[in-house]
């Protein structure tokens, strides 16, 4: 195996290979797919992306967008990663967010933002416990109808709706910087609550597309009442039977 580096994507040829990642990993639509001339234009307003390479062969990337905050300060916003499935679980998607974050700062930048299904249980624990990212936003229906995830099936998923948990990235928070080290950190206190997700997602939407829908309504309105009550969401606990979000009291976070 060889070494695989991390480093701007900058040639159309990188860029064309971003596009086509994306629809081997993500099996979208080409509706949906962030083209080329997206990923230049992009580049060119002060955003970058950033691929995986072993050797010459692109297994991965991160896109950082060049986003603005109501009082004009200047924040990332991540709007894709994806890494080709026989490095998938082997660490590439943490060493493109860490050096995303490394590439942010050097810049000046403090915050990075994203989001991910509030259903996917690995990208919970990622974003949450690897990552350090905190939630304290839930978008409802964010992009529209979602598509089935897995490239081999060729149907819209049956009506469901894209719900999202916003990411917040403080890239130099104690937690993140900790993080980075490779050390663990974990809260001294235990959660106000806990919002349990399905365990196993893909197979209900499959099979109970019904129950699914009421799974996601649930979800979502409990989301939305602990968050109006003020609580952060800030870890996440995998169980085999009970997979549940983790949150607590901002003072706490």
């Amino acid at each position: 195996m060889s070494e695989i580096t991390i480093r701007e994507c900058t040639t159309a040829d990188e860029l064309d290979r971003c596009v086509l990642l994306q629809k081997e990993v993500f099996g979208l639509p080409d509706l949906e797919i962030s083209p080329r001339r997206h990923l230049i234009v992009s580049r060119q307003a002060g955003g970058w992306t950033l691929g995986a390479f072993e050797g010459e062969r692109l297994i991965g990337f991160v896109h950082n967008l060049a986003g603005v905050k109501p009082n004009n300060e200047i924040f990332g916003y991540s709007h894709m990663m994806a890494v080709v499935r026989d490095y998938q679980n082997k660490g590439v998607g943490a060493r493109l967010k860490w050096a995303q974050r490394e590439r942010a700062m050097s810049e000046g930048r403090k915050f990075i933002k994203w989001t991910w299904d509030p259903m996917q249980a690995r990208n919970a624990h990622f974003n949450l416990n690897r990552l350090g990212v905190t939630v304290d936003t839930f978008a409802d229906n964010f992009y529209g109808t979602d598509y089935d995830s897995d490239p081999l099936q060729t149907t819209e998923m049956p009506g469901l709706q894209s719900d999202r948990l916003f990411a917040n990235w403080h890239l130099d928070s104690e937690r993140v910087k900790t993080l980075g080290k490779g050390q663990p950190f974990n809260l001294s206190v235990k959660p106000a609550a806990v919002v349990v997700i399905p365990n196993n997602w893909t197979e209900l939407v499959r099979t109970d597309v019904e129950r699914a829908r009421a799974e996601q309504l649930r979800v979502r309105t409990e989301f939305k009442n602990l968050f109006g009550d003020g609580l952060i969401c800030a870890g996440f606990e995998r169980d085999e039977e009970k997979p549940k979000y983790l949150l607590f009291r901002a003072a706490d976070v």
